[in-house]
């Protein structure tokens, strides 16, 4: 998935942190009195308030350099800003803590006091030179990421290209096994050691701040317990799942046929290379392999339109852009045109992951892609531009709620807005010939293409961190690390390892989110809660035909009261959010189960009479 760098994840995160005023914090002159008061706590946060602000511009602005032109030098400059930037945060968490029982605070110091002891990604203990080890460690498997080659043919292959080719269906399945095989190997096995360092190192600091482990940390960012959490994300799985299982079945049988039973038996779990893409998260690629007869041919890709139609990578971005306008939004600030890295530069190291950045707290935001002309990028874009239109629209908000109401509200934004992508919105910006327009025979194979990606995407949304929390509270000891990712693979993707891991193995290192540390349920509740924004847009734009032909282009009041729940921020409870433009103060899989129905009963029919599961 894609990344949002904001001002929150900077100050409270440990691979992103910090300008180096480190002994010298302004809110040290507003440490708690031996009988804090509620006015004390109210000093401590406009203190911590001002550090931070004007803390994380720096920060930004280094760390920025570092992601686009990766060096030794600029890790070196990253990690120790990163540094500065932990000790700072834990600090005011721990400071935080000591107010957190004052009587007579009032809901909003209460909530920032909240936000700046349970806001942290990794917390490094007080303990001289932990932060400094902790934040090495983590620009170092960051980078080494960014750093990253498998081979194809034998051959050494970046990232970013070897990510294409695990879409390019030309490939054979020995291939596909090579690709994946390499990249898992060199990417993943060299963190293993540095990465159970920095866990302990983490968890250290997440017990001084009264949490049982870092996972149980990140689960309490969410107005409610770590235990209702994680109960909260069961509940959203259990409500998908049965359409994940039926597009299960489903390609599970096209793959056999496709590649025959020596390399995709009919039952058991998919062979995780042949999915189309390094994870087996999104399926879109594979689409040409089980699109159904006639209804499945769409008659159009969205890359290849791109193409015919000469548009160059910036186009694309100028796309996004107005799709965004048109419901109202000012346009993007000519800093944003100048200072964002669209193309992947010929002569330096730059992480190409796409994120979206957040520079001065104010108006400075930024993508950060390696755009290629094809679907998946155009996509991509739309949802960049979405953290970069939220952060925008609480650049008013204190500095502690510049922020998502919840992490999934921010990645859920752009991916809402991608939904309304439809054939109807091509046609309106004049990438397709309205004469092309799929009719609604064609309805199932847009469908299944969507579900390709959203649908196929949930169970390794949920893993990630399911695997996380198990290696914070120790459960998952360093010995078993890998074999524990591969259970949880098998567990709630059905897909297993297109060759045997041995047990030094750290697959989960390929992942970007794991030596990025970025916490991934996000991306879970994203998946779910762009269907609720959806739906509810949908409505308000008066749409009354199936929903997933809807397209809210040009609706200037779906804009207006996205606007009002986007403009909030963090400043309060994400039930209130999520109620100001849905009119629910529930999280739910209902809007996505209704997107897919007519999917679900044509999976059904199309799996009739064959094994379920694995």
């Amino acid at each position: 998935m894609k990344a949002m760098i904001s001002t929150m994840s900077l100050a409270l995160s440990l691979a992103l942190a910090a300008p180096a005023y480190a002994q010298d914090d302004a809110a040290a002159t507003a440490a708690p009195a031996a009988t804090p008061t509620a006015a004390d706590a109210d000093a401590f946060i406009a203190a911590v308030e001002k550090d931070l602000f004007d803390y994380t511009v720096e920060a930004s602005q280094v760390n920025w350099v570092n992601a686009t032109y990766i060096t030794d030098d600029t890790d070196a400059m990253a990690a120790r800003i990163n540094a500065v930037g932990t000790e700072k945060s834990v600090k005011y968490a721990l400071e935080a803590a000591k107010y957190m029982d004052v009587p007579g605070l009032s809901a909003d110091t209460k909530r920032k006091l909240e936000i700046l002891r349970t806001g942290l990604v990794l917390p490094a203990p007080t303990k001289p030179g932990a932060a400094t080890e902790l934040n090495t460690i983590a620009t170092d498997l960051q980078s080494q990421y960014g750093k990253g080659r498998g081979t194809l043919d034998g051959k050494e292959i970046s990232g970013s290209d070897i990510e294409a080719e695990m879409g390019n269906l030309k490939h054979t399945p020995a291939e596909f096994a090579e690709m994946w095989t390499s990249w898992h190997d060199n990417v993943g096995a060299p963190m293993k050691d540095d990465y159970a360092r920095m866990v302990a190192i983490a968890n250290e600091g997440a017990k001084e701040l009264g949490f049982a482990d870092t996972g149980a940390m990140w689960r309490s960012g969410y107005d409610m317990s770590p235990e209702d959490f994680a109960k909260t994300t069961e509940r959203l799985w259990q409500e998908v799942k049965p359409l994940y299982m039926a597009l299960h079945t489903y390609v599970r049988w096209k793959l056999n046929e496709k590649y025959g039973d020596a390399v995709q038996p009919k039952t058991g779990p998919i062979r995780a290379d042949l999915l189309g893409n390094m994870w087996a998260q999104e399926w879109g690629n594979i689409y040409p392999l089980v699109a159904p007869p006639g209804s499945g041919d769409l008659g159009y890709d969205i890359g290849d339109l791109l193409k015919e139609k000469g548009k160059a990578p910036l186009d694309m971005v100028k796309a996004g852009e107005n799709f965004y306008s048109s419901l109202g939004f000012a346009k993007l600030p000519d800093t944003f045109w100048k200072r964002s890295q669209f193309l992947k530069p010929a002569d330096r190291e730059v992480v190409c992951h796409a994120s979206a950045w957040d520079v001065d707290n104010k108006d400075d935001i930024r993508i950060k892609m390696c755009i290629k002309v094809n679907s998946d990028d155009f996509v991509t874009i739309h949802h960049e531009l979405g953290h970069n239109y939220y952060q925008r629209a609480y650049n008013k908000q204190p500095f502690l709620y510049l922020n998502g109401a919840n992490d999934g509200f921010h990645e859920a934004i752009g991916d809402f807005i991608a939904l309304s992508i439809t054939p109807q919105y091509l046609v309106d910006i004049g990438l397709l010939d309205k004469a092309k327009v799929p009719s609604a025979d064609k309805d199932i194979g847009l469908l299944l293409r969507q579900a390709m990606d959203k649908v196929a995407f949930l169970p390794f949304g949920l893993l990630v961190d399911r695997w996380r929390w198990g290696v914070f509270d120790g459960s998952i000891k360093p010995a078993d690390y890998n074999k524990a990712w591969t259970q949880l693979r098998l567990q709630y993707q059905g897909i297993t390892p297109p060759t045997a891991r041995p047990d030094n193995a750290f697959d989960p290192g390929a992942k970007y989110h794991i030596p990025g540390n970025t916490p991934y349920t996000r991306y879970f509740l994203a998946r779910v809660l762009q269907f609720q924004f959806y739906q509810a847009a949908c409505k308000q734009a008066g749409w009354k035909g199936p929903l997933h032909r809807c397209s809210f282009y040009g609706n200037k009041q779906v804009g207006q009261n996205l606007n009002a729940m986007l403009e909030m921020g963090a400043s309060k409870p994400w039930p209130d959010a999520l109620q100001a433009f849905t009119g629910s103060r529930d999280m739910s899989g209902k809007a996505m189960m209704e997107y897919f129905a007519p999917l679900k009963k044509w999976l059904d029919e199309q799996n009739k009479g064959k094994p379920s599961g694995w």
